[in-house]
C-alpha cells in the first residue's frame, strides 16, 4: 500500500483488537523486529511499517542546520507528516486489516525515535511509545518537552541508548545521553511510566534487536 509517497506494510495480529504498533523502517527490518518481539513475548500485536519517509524533513519537528559538514539541513516537516500519519495512514492500515486496536503505539530508531516522542506528545492518537537511540540531542527538544508536561500525556514511554553514543567528537551530538535520561525523568515525574535502558555499543549496533526490546516493553502491561 502506498500513501503520500510512503510505502506501508501491515503485519497483522491474530485478533483485530490486538494493539497496533507503528514503526518507521523498511519492510525487511520490520519483519525481523516482528519475529523478535513475538519470540520474546508471545503477545498478540499488529505492526504497521512505514518506509519511504524523508528522514530530514518528515522526522524533524522544526528546522535546524546540518549536524555534519556537507550534510543536509533538517527542514522541520514532522507536524505535516504527523497529520498524514494519523489522518490517512492509520485509517488505511486499520481498514485494510479490519483492525480495531485497543491501543495504538509508536516506535522508532534514531530520528524516528525523536519523531515517535513528538507524535506522542502532539495529541492522543498514540498511548505508548518507544524512542530507541532517539535523536534527543536535537536542539530545542528539552524546552519542547518541558512545555508539554501539563497537557495530555501517554501511558508508557521506553527510552534506550548505546553506552558509547555520547562519546563523539561532534559537540552537537554529545548531549544525547543527558537529554535522553532527563526526558525519561521528567515524564516519570509527570506520572508517565518510563524506563531507560543503556545498551553496549554505539548508535549503529543491533538496531533491530534494540527496537524489538522497546516494543516488547510497551506490550508488557495490559
Amino acid at each position: 500500500m502506498k500513501i503520500g509517497g510512503k510505502e506501508i506494510r501491515l503485519f497483522p495480529g491474530r485478533e483485530p483488537t490486538a494493539p497496533l504498533v507503528v514503526l518507521h523502517t523498511d519492510g525487511e527490518e520490520a519483519e525481523k523486529i516482528v519475529r523478535l518481539v513475538r519470540e520474546q513475548t508471545g503477545t498478540d500485536f499488529a505492526l504497521g511499517a512505514v518506509a519511504g519517509v524523508d528522514w530530514d524533513r518528515d522526522m524533524s519537528p522544526w528546522a535546524m542546520d546540518p549536524v555534519f559538514r556537507g550534510g543536509p539541513a533538517y527542514t522541520g516537516g514532522a507536524g505535516a507528516y504527523r497529520k498524514l500519519l494519523v489522518g490517512e495512514i492509520l485509517p488505511a492500515l486499520e481498514g485494510e486489516g479490519g483492525l480495531r486496536p485497543r491501543r495504538r503505539m509508536i516506535a522508532g530508531y534514531s530520528l524516528a525515535g525523536l519523531f515517535a516522542l513528538y507524535a506522542l506528545l502532539e495529541g492522543e492518537d498514540f498511548s505508548r511509545g518507544a524512542s530507541v537511540s532517539g535523536s534527543l540531542w536535537y536542539p530545542g527538544w528539552m524546552d519542547y518537552l518541558a512545555g508539554r508536561l501539563t497537557g495530555p500525556l501517554p501511558e508508557r514511554v521506553y527510552f534506550s541508548l548505546g553506552d558509547r553514543e555520547a562519546r563523539t567528537r561532534n559537540p552537537k551530538l554529545q548531549p544525547v545521553e543527558e537529554n535522553t535520561r532527563r526526558s525519561a525523568e521528567l515524564l516519570a515525574r509527570a506520572g508517565v511510566e518510563t524506563v531507560f535502558e543503556s545498551n553496549p555499543g554505539n548508535h549503529f549496533q543491533q538496531p533491530e534487536e534494540r527496537t524489538a526490546r522497546g516494543i516488547a516493553w510497551l506490550l508488557g502491561a495490559p
